[in-house]
């Protein structure tokens, strides 16, 4: 979502680079095009605009730190009034009595369904007991969709068939979280098209009655400021606790997520990255304007990997990689850890942007080729195990003969050779920090 905001500000502070002191004429003409790639990513205009006052505010006068050129302070300040922009810290889940009821609100197709079954699956990972309630009694799928994707995580789901009073389903419900000793009740209710008076008039009595711990609002990040303005209507009637984004996976502009916070005054808590039921991130906006100034995510890439890394595993992938001996079989298994962590597009957009310098992302960064990733699997499966151990021999004799035993295409097996020498290329430029956090972001479990 951020990469055309990515390129746009590392443009505009390309100006500062080999200067030996910041300036006013060299500060006011970067913030003026720090400003234009906000606005055109989609930033409100009156946010983009004090911001960049701001960053010119806290640049001004500045001397070059002996360890520091002009270009690196200049970022710094730009992270720092970024991440302030985006709420500075972390917010968490208020949910200290027993049982805490979230409330989720939401239009219609902002996938607030889907997102009530991530975030119980979130906090099923935090040992916590949830029950799922389902309060859309309009669109006929609704109960269906959150039981289903309740059963692949095993939470267990509130519904009754046939009944259109949701106050009467959330005081059953309530009463069943109880009698079943559930920690946290996450209430499904109903979307529709616009924000209109009935909508609002019945999660109002929803609200009254629950009394949620927390009121969380889902909103499609790909609606640009439509979801600024969906937010400040739903927090006018609501007073919410925090917002879900979801969809930051799309190829939006991105500026809702930059605003939001900013227009509406409540902190984004969660995010949507992509459409499985673990697709759920936690917001953290340092973290989200490192990346977006290119400066990477390595913090969040370890959380992941950490997921399904094994200790041991990756002590013999990090020797096989220093002495070179990383062949296509170690990168079948990396491939079918990547699409674990989310696809290769989530790992290299966590990654500092000096690793990635003088390597373009395609087609590793690109989600199409996430779904090559089967057919790299099959490929390389077609390969015998000489193959395997030595790439270099792939000649077209034998790719041809590969392409043949493996159903795939010629362009398949280029692809997945370049894809092979890329991650080579990479994990050869990065620090033994990095390295360890690449390692980590790869290995199974």
């Amino acid at each position: 979502m951020f990469e055309n905001l990515k390129s746009n500000l590392a443009k505009a502070m390309q100006t500062l680079r080999g200067q030996g002191k910041i300036t006013e004429i060299n500060v006011a003409s970067t913030a003026k095009e720090i400003r234009k790639a906000l606005i055109q990513a989609d930033v409100n205009y009156k946010i983009a605009k004090q911001i960049t006052d701001d960053i010119k505010t806290n640049a001004l006068g500045k001397n070059v730190l002996t360890s520091l050129a002009p270009g690196q302070l200049f970022t710094k300040v730009v992270n720092d009034e970024l991440t302030k922009m985006m709420g500075s810290e972390h917010a968490g889940l208020n949910l200290k009595q027993h049982p805490s009821v979230i409330l989720m609100a939401g239009l219609q197709g902002s996938g607030k369904t889907t997102c009530s079954a991530k975030l119980a699956n979130h906090l099923k990972g935090l040992n916590k007991k949830v029950l799922l309630v389902a309060c859309d009694v309009y669109r006929p799928a609704a109960a269906d969709q959150l039981q289903v994707l309740a059963q692949q995580i095993g939470i267990d789901v509130f519904h009754k068939p046939g009944s259109t009073d949701v106050l009467a389903i959330a005081k059953e419900a309530m009463a069943y979280a109880k009698d079943n000793h559930q920690q946290i009740i996450i209430i499904d209710t109903a979307g529709r098209q616009t924000v209109d008076t009935v909508m609002m008039d019945e999660i109002k009595v929803l609200q009254d009655f629950t009394q949620p711990a927390e009121t969380l609002l889902v909103v499609d990040a790909m609606t640009g400021q439509d979801a600024v303005n969906t937010a400040k209507a739903f927090h006018e009637q609501l007073n919410l606790d925090g917002i879900i984004l979801t969809k930051l996976d799309g190829d939006t502009r991105g500026g809702a997520a930059l605003s939001i916070r900013a227009v509406v005054d409540r902190p984004i808590k969660f995010i949507g990255v992509g459409e499985k039921v673990t697709d759920l991130d936690i917001f953290y906006p340092d973290r989200m304007a490192r990346r977006i100034l290119g400066m990477g995510d390595i913090v969040s890439l370890v959380e992941k990997a950490e997921q399904f890394y094994d200790e041991e595993k990756l002590v013999k992938l990090h020797k096989k990689l220093k002495k070179s001996q990383f062949d296509l079989n170690d990168f079948m298994e990396q491939l079918q850890q990547i699409k674990k962590m989310g696809g290769a597009q989530t790992f290299l957009s966590m990654m500092p942007s000096e690793i990635l310098n003088n390597h373009t992302p395609d087609p590793v960064a690109s989600s199409s080729q996430d779904k090559n990733f089967e057919s790299y699997i099959i490929a390389i499966q077609s390969m015998t195990p000489k193959e395997r151990a030595n790439p270099h021999i792939l000649d077209l004799s034998r790719k041809t003969r590969i392409v043949k035993g493996s159903g795939t295409s010629m362009e398949i097996i280029n692809k997945l050779i370049k894809q092979y020498e890329f991650l080579i290329q990479v994990t050869k430029k990065a620090s033994p920090a990095q390295m360890k956090s690449m390692l980590q972001a790869f290995q199974s479990n």
